[in-house]
């Protein structure tokens, strides 16, 4: 993270799995939740409609996150929709940070600044709330600033990866009630194999036992 003008980078990945993606991102918000309250306690007026603004939309993108994850065990359409309203929320949240940049003639950071390579890095790889609180008293609005958009786009990013593969889950398997219509069918079709099977061996047992009585009525014996 920054002190003064540089950052600390480390290499701590994530597992790669869709369970190991949703994990990530929802640490990644949990950080620019806790990263947006303190941007605007320390550099936005009281009065400032934007102070609700932004911590409604840090706290809806979170907290639709974690819904959705919850919701997905039983349902993976409500996880998509939840998931939607997570990503508008950091795009609201964004938009507001940019005008914050841009209002005041500082810069967006891009590729060409100096600092914006290792940023990005350090992003990257930490995912904690705790990894970047230490060090927001030495990084100045502009650079907080930057480093929530960073984390806005990665956190939109990664969602969208892990919504992609939800879609592509729900064309296959189905939802929840595809799932269980899929298991009453299946349930249906081995009753009837089973009554069928039960029927074919009656039929055989009535054949065997006309065949004995015909033997006995040809011997004489009935």
């Amino acid at each position: 993270m920054c002190r003064g003008l540089q950052w600390i980078t480390t290499n701590q990945f994530c597992a790669s799995n869709p369970a190991g993606k949703l994990c990530t991102f929802i640490k990644k918000t949990k950080a620019l939740y806790n990263i947006t309250f303190y941007f605007i306690t320390k550099y936005l007026v009281r009065c400032d409609r934007t102070i609700d603004q932004m911590v409604q939309a840090a706290r809806s993108g979170k907290q639709n996150i974690v819904e959705g994850s919850a919701a997905g065990v039983t349902s993976c359409e409500t996880e998509l929709k939840l998931l939607n309203v997570a990503r508008a929320s950091l795009r609201e949240l964004r938009e507001d940070y940019e005008d914050y940049l841009n209002v005041r003639h500082l810069p967006i950071w891009d590729a060409s600044h100096p600092e914006f390579a290792s940023m990005m890095e350090y992003c990257r790889t930490h995912n904690q709330p705790e990894d970047f609180e230490p060090y927001l008293d030495y990084c100045s609005a502009e650079k907080i600033a930057n480093l929530a958009l960073t984390l806005c786009h990665m956190a939109d990013k990664m969602m969208v990866t892990y919504q992609h593969q939800l879609e592509q889950k729900f064309i296959e398997e189905g939802g929840i009630r595809e799932r269980m219509t899929a298991a009453r069918l299946g349930y249906r079709k081995q009753q009837k194999e089973y009554i069928a099977g039960l029927e074919q061996t009656i039929l055989q047992l009535r054949q065997k036992v006309a065949e004995l009585e015909q033997k006995l009525r040809e011997n004489g014996l009935r």
